[in-house]
């Protein structure tokens, strides 16, 4: 290991707390100092580079170190970094509000802005309960899917249903219920939990504020995938019982799924759209709730009625943040990306085949440009996803499965031959395992 790297890896140890990890697992696994980033690779200081297959958490759309994307961040820095957006406003954050507004489901007129995905969620689920409150109905309720994962701030844990994170600190969240998730992308599984989710509000619509969703994709819940059509059924039975219908596009807006936005395949409009990761092209920190104008007109009135919204991060709408999103945007408009991701949408499905000959691999599936299976036979104490992941590595390729899901979650400017690469070497990781 280069003594740079040796160096840094030490000092990092000695003060850095890492998110989503064991600690402890340092004394085993590499902690890799990179040295910079480029297209779909990351460098690190041994001179070795690998394929950023995850995208460096969801977030990364169009390579690191984009050149559009730099360029335009340079030039706002020499005339505005920052500003506070109470009193104040500037041309980044009304050109992004404009063209959100104009790219997602009908109705999503108004931004609110904050600067991570959970905080986006945390506005969402504030804003709906108050909407309520401001038409004196008190709703404390909110519902979410099994399986679902909204992010980690106490507000958003509790409207999640993944107890790895959220069973630590039951004795402190808010009050939610939970729907089950259609089992697989059959219309089917749609139609019968639908079935469950209108039974609930039957009995508990006027507690309930809001139900919130990952449209297609539940992305930390193992990449479980379902159909559109529980999309369009929950966004009319959310009609139908007065519900706000929530809408979390924070990992799968953006192209995600093969469409700009998810609850495009199921042509439908949310009450709320939260945005975050791909918003920014994986520069900056920035997050958006989207909503609509009978949302906003909800708060709107004279001071003294104490109907505003009050709610406010520091960095909210931060200039910099935004003149990324805008140049992310500029790439999505100038080189055509959505339809060009068809090509790769169809070769990766193409690729994925060759996993459906290995005995220890289940349920190989596919939404647009995410795509996942199951490593089947073993138990979580094995870490068949540690082995999988190191395999990787050593063949410059930057896999982190969760748990025994392995998936694929790439920059949309990979190549073929990268997809190559990528999936190939997470066949012979796999075939491995079973080899042993």
């Amino acid at each position: 290991m280069h003594k740079k790297s040796i160096e840094l890896k030490q000092m990092d140890l000695k003060h850095i707390w890492h998110p989503c990890t064991q600690m402890k697992d340092y004394e085993k696994l590499p902690l890799i100092p990179i040295k910079k980033g480029k297209g779909v690779h990351l460098y690190d200081f041994d001179g070795n580079k690998f394929i950023d297959c995850i995208s460096s958490w969801w977030v990364n759309l169009f390579g690191h170190s984009n050149e559009y994307i730099n360029k335009k961040l340079k030039e706002q820095i020499d005339s505005l970094e920052h500003v506070i957006l109470t009193c104040f406003t500037h041309e980044p954050i009304i050109n992004l509000s404009q063209r959100l507004a104009k790219i997602t489901p009908e109705g999503l007129n108004r931004a609110f802005y904050a600067d991570n995905g959970s905080s986006a969620i945390e506005v969402a689920i504030k804003m709906s309960f108050q909407y309520h409150k401001n038409k004196n109905q008190t709703r404390p309720f909110f519902v979410s899917l099994e399986n679902s994962y909204h992010g980690e701030t106490l507000g958003a844990l509790s409207i999640s249903d993944v107890g790895l994170y959220k069973e630590t600190f039951e004795d402190i969240l808010l009050r939610s219920l939970h729907v089950s998730v259609p089992k697989d992308q059959s219309e089917d599984e749609a139609r019968r939990a639908a079935q469950e989710l209108e039974k609930l509000f039957q009995e508990k619509a006027h507690l309930i504020s809001a139900f919130i969703l990952e449209p297609l994709v539940q992305c930390a819940g193992s990449m479980h995938m379902y159909s559109p059509l529980y999309l369009k059924l929950a966004r009319e039975l959310c009609d139908k019982y007065d519900v706000h219908l929530i809408a979390d596009e924070i990992a799968v807006g953006f192209g995600r799924t093969g469409k700009m936005f998810a609850c495009e395949h199921a042509q439908i409009s949310p009450d709320f759209m939260t945005l975050s990761k791909g918003l920014t092209g994986g520069y900056l920190p920035l997050s958006v709730v989207m909503t609509t104008d009978r949302v906003y007109e909800a708060f709107y009135c004279d001071y003294n009625e104490y109907k505003a919204f009050l709610h406010s991060h520091s960095y909210t709408g931060n200039p910099l943040a935004c003149s990324a999103a805008n140049a992310t945007l500029d790439i999505f408009e100038n080189e055509n990306v959505i339809e060009e991701n068809q090509k790769k949408i169809a070769y990766i499905a193409q690729k994925l085949e060759c996993f459906k000959t290995l005995p220890n691999v289940a349920n190989v599936r596919q939404t647009g440009m995410i795509a996942a299976l199951d490593i089947t036979g073993y138990e979580p104490k094995d870490r068949i996803g540690l082995k999988v992941f190191d395999y990787a590595l050593k063949e410059g390729v930057f896999l982190r499965p969760l748990g025994n899901v392995v998936y694929f979650m790439p920059p949309f400017i990979i190549t073929f031959e990268e997809i190559d690469l990528m999936i190939d070497t997470a066949y012979e990781a796999i075939k491995r395992l079973g080899d042993v």
